[in-house]
């Protein structure tokens, strides 16, 4: 089905199913412990072996020789598989250094080696005895040292500019020139990276946790050296990615490098060190963000600069694409600029760019509304935009952040926040904050096959993946409302490279892509079923388990008949993303306390505004939202890998150091969906939600804690050391 224009009246709007609070249908599996994640999988008749990795204990340098004899030799083993042993391969297409193989080290924890052994501690133990002897080399590690260094990136889009800068700003009689930083970061997911990896001839099983099948598949298949059609590649359940299961990793090769040699069923996970040094990260940034308005309030010049690292070969932090996009302003500059830094690979975490970039230009919004004597809110709306501020003749397809900002200051009191420093309950300073929320609307093509069997069941089946989302769910009610049934009459299986290809879990664009490709199989499901029949499908009414035409009605049963019946078709994406802007706006209301003494810092309530289309599911989509916030919570106030500068390395690389939200730090959370749909978006009219919920979220935060304390923090994570010397003044 190719999407090229605007979406009319259909089937999804009737919203009997979609739309509707229903709870997931994959809850019993995963609360009962019945849904088999990535590790658990097993066959009571197949005798399981155990690879244990080892990790580069350098940064950057070459591998001399590496002695494996007292390893063989340990109780257990089964065998060992060297970097050296499987020589150079070629790198995936989305991997920006090479997974294992060959004597080069391009990061500290980068894999080297994998020990089989029949149990997990015997290859554990075993892993400790390989002795390595390197060439070390001297490595870039600190940002803030190589943004001399850093270039204009060659490929991707990293520059842009509208009007004359320069002349505005240096015209303008109200400026604000900051510069903001945001640390690197971990996913931090629950479910380490795992895989088991079965061999059958030449032909490849693996079940693994993977976002993205069919780039896992591609990208194994380069990397091994076979045939993708020899690899059947299956991830079912997955335990959290935030875009650090997008691209194919070590554990998946690893496996399969063990159980090729070994010749057994080799299961491998990720030690939580090498989760977070071996696999990939959001990359940290210094950000340059200068406005310039007239006494009114109203923008004249904007520009937004930002400095990130990578790896040789990788991508800048995209963290200025939402300040081309989000208020007006006729002078506008953008640039990104790219460090070469031996660090483990920086790439995508939930919401790259805006995310990042969103914690340093709203918090420069709110200082120029401050210094324009302005409220924050009002300064925003006062600059909103129909129209992509860099090409104005193409406005948006619907946009409605002022609604989100009005409506959110109505629901959070927020006409009650005083001047900084004012209010204070005992020992507390309390403060409100507001941020803008701001994520593109992304489209992947998206492929579903639907069947209908004689019992009246429909079964999709799609490699699209459910990272805790509820794709299992918003799917099931996709061809529930298309075919007429209640949702316990569909079946969805997921996450198997047998079946058609999906857009995959990611970027928010999982959603609304997928189901839409589910609508355009349904659609064919349709036809096939009125063709059979003898009904002309426009007229065909699909209800009540049945199928009416005129005074005609057949049960799906006895239409699908002993042989059943099939649809298949993927959503291809027309021009509507060229000639509209397409985005999902929110924005984000928080209220903090600080000690007046000690600078702790206690968010007490949070507010989150989306318009982002048709909900699908308003109980899946909060909890996308509020799992944001809470993400947006950990990133203001304490997540940050500390970086050792002279070895290469994140110190803190397990869930003691590096300190995410928890229970005690989330307060109250409400979550408000606005009443609106996007007919240009898609035949659901949906849009992403579960990134949405992030962006805007930190600085919200921080700019509470400057309403309760006066004190501006610039630089990520807000800890008690950057408050506590301007308390006084306010204490």
């Amino acid at each position: 089905m190719q999407f090229d224009t605007p979406a009319t009246t259909n089937p999804i709007d009737r919203m009997k199913v979609v739309g509707q609070p229903i709870l997931r249908i994959d809850g019993e599996l995963k609360t009962t412990g019945h849904a088999m994640y990535a590790y658990e999988w097993h066959d009571t008749n197949t005798p399981y072996a155990y690879g244990y990795p080892l990790g580069a204990a350098i940064a950057k340098g070459r591998i001399k020789s590496i002695d494996v004899a007292a390893a063989k030799r340990a109780p257990g083993v089964l065998a060992v598989v060297t970097t050296l042993d499987v020589g150079k391969r070629e790198k995936g297409k989305f991997n920006t250094v090479n997974l294992f193989g060959g004597d080069q080290v391009q990061h500290y924890h980068q894999a080297i080696a994998v020990v089989v052994a029949e149990g997990f501690e015997q290859a554990r133990a075993a892993a400790a005895l390989i002795k390595v002897e390197y060439a070390e080399e001297p490595g870039v590690f600190d940002l803030h040292h190589a943004m001399d260094s850093a270039v204009k990136p060659e490929s991707g889009d990293p520059d842009s500019k509208a009007g004359d800068f320069d002349a505005a700003f240096k015209a303008a009689p109200v400026t604000l020139d900051e510069s903001y930083a945001t640390p690197d970061q971990s996913h931090a997911m629950m479910e380490p990276h795992a895989s088991i990896a079965v061999w059958d001839g030449d032909e490849l099983t693996v079940w693994t946790s993977s976002q993205m099948i069919d780039w896992w598949r591609s990208d194994l298949a380069t990397t091994l050296g076979v045939d993708k059609e020899k690899i059947h590649l299956m991830s079912p359940f997955i335990g959290g990615g935030f875009g650090g299961k997008l691209f194919l990793r070590a554990d998946a090769v690893l496996a399969a490098f063990a159980a090729r040699t070994a010749k057994r069923p080799v299961k491998v996970a990720l030690p939580r060190p090498l989760v977070i040094n071996n696999t990939t990260h959001r990359p940290a940034t210094v950000q340059r963000v200068r406005i310039g308005a007239g006494r009114d309030g109203k923008i004249t010049a904007i520009a937004h600069e930002s400095w990130s690292g990578d790896q040789k070969g990788g991508q800048p932090e995209a963290a200025v694409m939402q300040t081309r996009l989000l208020y007006a302003g006729e002078n506008r500059l953008t640039a990104m600029r790219l460090a070469t830094l031996d660090l483990p690979e920086g790439n995508a975490m939930r919401a790259p760019g805006e995310a990042p970039g969103l914690m340093a230009l709203e918090i420069a919004m709110d200082e120029m509304a401050e210094k324009l004597g302005m409220d924050p809110v009002a300064f925003r709306i006062l600059n909103d935009t129909q129209v992509d501020p860099e090409k104005t003749e193409r406005s948006y397809s619907h946009r409605n952040l002022n609604g989100c900002l009005e409506l959110g200051a109505q629901r959070f009191g927020w006409s009650a926040r005083g001047r900084p420093g004012a209010r204070r309950e005992g020992n507390w300073l309390i403060g409100m904050g507001v941020a803008a929320a701001f994520r593109n609307n992304i489209h992947f093509p998206s492929g579903a096959r639907v069947r209908l069997n004689a019992d009246g069941i429909v079964t999709v089946e799609t490699d699209m993946t459910d990272i805790g989302t509820g794709s299992y769910t918003i799917i099931a009610q996709t061809a529930a409302e298309m075919i007429g049934l209640s949702i316990d009459r569909v079946a969805v299986q997921l996450g198997d490279s047998r079946f058609p290809v999906s857009a995959g879990s990611g970027g928010q664009f999982g959603a609304n892509c997928s189901t839409s490709g589910v609508y355009a199989a349904c659609v064919k499901l349709r036809e096939a079923i009125s063709q059979k029949l003898g009904f002309n499908s426009e007229d065909a009414v699909f209800e009540n388990g049945t199928v009416r035409s005129g005074n005609r009605v057949v049960a799906l049963g006895e239409a699908a008949g002993p042989g059943g019946v099939v649809g298949e078709d993927t959503i291809e994406w027309g021009k509507l993303t060229e000639t509209h802007q397409q985005s999902t706006f929110g924005a984000h209301f928080v209220e903090v306390g600080v000690d007046a003494a000690t600078g702790e810092s206690r968010i007490r309530r949070m507010l989150a505004v989306c318009a982002a289309g048709r909900i699908l599911n308003p109980v899946t989509a909060r909890s996308q939202v509020i799992g944001a916030m809470t993400m947006g919570a950990g990133g203001a106030l304490s997540e940050e890998l500390a970086v050792d500068t002279r070895r290469g390395f994140f110190v803190n690389h397990d869930l003691a150091g590096y300190e995410v939200a928890v229970h005690a730090d989330i307060p109250h959370q409400e979550v408000v969906f606005m009443d609106e749909t996007d007919p240009m978006s898609s035949p659901m009219k949906a849009k992403g939600i579960g990134e949405l919920g992030l962006c805007g979220v930190s600085a919200a935060i921080a700019n509470a804690i400057f309403n309760a304390t006066g004190v501006r923090v610039r630089h990520y994570p807000i800890t008690l050391d950057k408050l506590i010397g301007g308390l006084p003044s306010v204490a």
